[in-house]
Order: structure tokens, then C-alpha cells, then sequence
């Protein structure tokens, strides 16, 4: 099977704000659109039928949205405002499925302490994981999903690499 990295889709209230919040962590714009969604940053328009029926969104369905890039890499991250009324609460780290994305650091401390003086919200500050393998925090985007950001010290993970 041939799969590579594509992107990872992020639902949102408020497209605008998003983008800002992911600027803060790294993010750029890489397109101002999803064109194979028939959506764009700028203007709310319709989901084709067929793409809204692949995707398992009602026919009909309207929004925003536009793909995000970190150091010009993937997986990219499609933010998508729909105009649905019946979103649901994200994910917590006690459900099933996918419930965060990480993020890599080289200074996990530093960016915590930047981060938060940008306002970005954490569950707790950075703290160090078994072993003193990583350090790990977890941040929280405007709608709630959560970001985690490690700092991995493959120096100290011999004895797991075989």
C-alpha cells in the first residue's frame, strides 16, 4: 500500500481565531482554501454533494475553511468552519479515537512560558515523564482540542531502541 501523510482535520467555531491560536504555535498558511472542498478562508460557500456525502456531512453543508503548515512539512491541518448547528464537544484524553495531536519542542520550557504569555491556555505546566524520557504539556485550542507538545531525549532511550 502506497499512504503517505495528507492532513489532519480540525473542526472550529470561529475560523479566525483558529488561525491566530495556531499562528501562535508555529503554524502558516499554505492555501487560503481547500479547493477540492469548494471552501475558502475568505467567503462561506456549499460543500459539493459528493465530497459532503464522502465525508459524512449533511448535503448542504456550508462553510470556511483553509489548510495550515508547520515548517513546510506534513501533515498539514485542515481548519474547517461548517455552519452546522449540531457540533459536538471535542474529545478529552479518557475517550476513544483520535483526542490530540503533538507537536515536537527543543525547549519545551520555553515555549510553554511564551505560549502562555500569548494567552494560550494549558491543562498543567510541562512535567517530566517516566524515566526522564520526555517532557510533556498539553494545551487547549479555542474550541478545546487538545495540542500536546513533547520534548523527547532519544540520548536517554537506548535501552528501549534495542
Amino acid at each position: 500500500m502506497g499512504l503517505n501523510w495528507g492532513h489532519i482535520n480540525i473542526n472550529v467555531s470561529n475560523l479566525e481565531a483558529s488561525v491566530s491560536f495556531y499562528e501562535k504555535l508555529g503554524f502558516e498558511t499554505f492555501l487560503p482554501c481547500i479547493p477540492y472542498l469548494n471552501l475558502s478562508r475568505d467567503s462561506e460557500a456549499t460543500v459539493p454533494d459528493d465530497a459532503a456525502r464522502a465525508l459524512g456531512l449533511s448535503v448542504g453543508s456550508r462553510g470556511r475553511a483553509c489548510i495550515m503548515q508547520l515548517d513546510h512539512s506534513f501533515p498539514k491541518i485542515d481548519l474547517t468552519e461548517l455552519s452546522e448547528n449540531n457540533q459536538r464537544e471535542p474529545l478529552s484524553n479518557h475517550d476513544l479515537g483520535l483526542v490530540r495531536i503533538c507537536l515536537v519542542s527543543e525547549d519545551l520550557a520555553g515555549d510553554y512560558e511564551a505560549l502562555r504569555n500569548q494567552g494560550v491556555r494549558f491543562l498543567h505546566p510541562p512535567a517530566v515523564c517516566h524515566e526522564r524520557l520526555a517532557e510533556v504539556a498539553v494545551c487547549v485550542d479555542p474550541d478545546g482540542a487538545l495540542i500536546e507538545i513533547l520534548q523527547v531525549y532519544l540520548d536517554r532511550w537506548g535501552p528501549f531502541l534495542g
